[in-house]
C-alpha cells in the first residue's frame, strides 16, 4: 500500500491528471468555439454550412466526401483556432517575461573562435 500511495503521490502523476483534466476542459471551450462561433461564421461566407450531403458514384458505390470535407474543415478550425488564440499569445507573453541574455563571459563557441583567430594570426605572421 505505501508503494502505490508514493507512486500517486509523485509531483509527475499530480502534474499529469491535472494537464488531462485541464485538456479536456479547453478541449470543450476549443470544440464551443468552432461549432458556436467559427462554423456559423464560415456557413454565413460559402452559404452552406454542412457538406455531408456531398456524394458521388461510381459503379452503384456512394462516396460520402462531403463528409470527409466536414471533417477537414472542423480540424483546420480547431488548428487554426488554436494557434492564434493560443500558441501566438503565449509565445508573446513567454517572450515578454524572457530574460535577455546577461552580457559577460562569451560562449565556449565564441571562445574557441577567438582561439583559432589568434593562431591563425600567428601563423600568418610567421
Amino acid at each position: 500500500m505505501k508503494g502505490f500511495r508514493d507512486f500517486i503521490l509523485r509531483g509527475n502523476v499530480v502534474d499529469l491528471a491535472v494537464g488531462v483534466m485541464i485538456g479536456a476542459a479547453f478541449g470543450t471551450v476549443v470544440n464551443s468555439l468552432v461549432k458556436d462561433l467559427m462554423t456559423p461564421l464560415i456557413a454565413a461566407i460559402i452559404h452552406q454550412p454542412d457538406f455531408s450531403a456531398l456524394t458521388f458514384t461510381i459503379n452503384d458505390s456512394k462516396f460520402l466526401y462531403g463528409d470527409f470535407l466536414n471533417a477537414l474543415i472542423a480540424f483546420l478550425i480547431v488548428a487554426s483556432t488554436i494557434y492564434f488564440f493560443v500558441v501566438v499569445p503565449v509565445n508573446k507573453l513567454v517572450s515578454r517575461f524572457k530574460k535577455p541574455p546577461a552580457p559577460g563571459e562569451p560562449s565556449e563557441d565564441i571562445k574557441l573562435l577567438r582561439e583559432i583567430r589568434d593562431l591563425l594570426k600567428e601563423k600568418k605572421g610567421v
